[in-house]
């Protein structure tokens, strides 16, 4: 699938995997659209690789549709990629066996609806739009890119919120290909497993705790790079061969309950 002279909106742009897809994308020649809740560093990055940013919630159907239409203005939106998502460790029960310190059920679906129902937000909205473009030589009319992680598979102790959204996202992968067949559109999704980004902080400590990290990867020892999963996610963009597929970017790993 051709990118250049094409446009995409990166959710969770501002940084981490969602900075490093979006920089991947505009060197291979799109206009891209960052689209995070953090205006000034989102604003920084799409002025740097000469794109646009958008203030989005994920899960605000206005504000998605507003990315996707600024991204359109550029150039035909032929790719989505999402980054954004967040993370909660909190054990099912409490220690003390009473019902008001079991999970936070407030907690658990405030994580499935940015991670698991904001993804599924912007795939149906961007998928709508494709849904306009020209057919290429395959009758592809574009491509989407998700994010879940190794949590999915291999979720540890405190990760059940978590574990739940990303399965979910892994879980629609392959009824999305297929609805999205119909139209041209493929669907992708990536699982990293422990990559290097700003969750984990600066300086000394933070590089001993990643090292501690990096130890308990099978090869190579090291946590991976933003962008390793940038070029994994620019390749299920184009090559068009690639659909239905989750994919996991992880050395090898294979994690540990705790």
């Amino acid at each position: 699938m051709e990118l250049n002279n094409t446009s995409a909106v990166v959710t969770g742009g501002a940084s981490g995997l969602g900075e490093a897809t979006a920089r991947a994308l505009a060197e291979r020649g799109v206009k891209v659209v960052v689209a995070d809740l953090n205006d000034q560093r989102g604003a920084e990055i799409a002025a740097e690789i000469g794109g646009a940013y958008a203030h989005c919630d994920v899960t605000n159907t206005d504000q998605v549709i507003a990315a996707i239409e600024t991204a359109g203005a550029m150039a035909p939106l032929w790719s989505a990629v999402n980054c954004a998502g967040i993370g909660w460790a909190t054990r099912t029960i409490g220690k003390d066996g009473e019902y008001a310190s079991a999970h936070d059920l407030d907690l658990y679906r405030k994580v499935i609806e940015i991670n698991l129902i904001g993804t599924f937000n912007v795939c149906r909205l961007a998928a709508t739009k494709m849904s306009h473009n020209p057919p290429d030589v395959d009758g592809l009319r574009g491509a989407i890119v998700n994010t879940a992680s190794v949590a999915a598979e291999d979720g540890q102790i405190g990760q059940v919120a978590y574990s739940s959204s990303k399965g979910g996202i892994v879980g629609l992968t392959l009824p999305l290909a297929r609805d999205l067949a119909a139209i041209g559109v493929r669907a992708n999704c990536i699982l990293p497993g422990l990559i290097d980004t700003p969750i984990y902080g600066t300086g000394p400590q933070s590089d001993e705790f990643k090292a501690r990290l990096g130890a308990g990867v099978l090869f190579p020892k090291r946590l991976g790079h933003a962008s390793e999963y940038a070029s994994l996610a620019v390749e299920l963009l184009a090559n068009s061969y690639m659909n239905a597929e989750s994919i996991r970017i992880d050395a090898g790993i294979r994690m540990q309950p705790k």
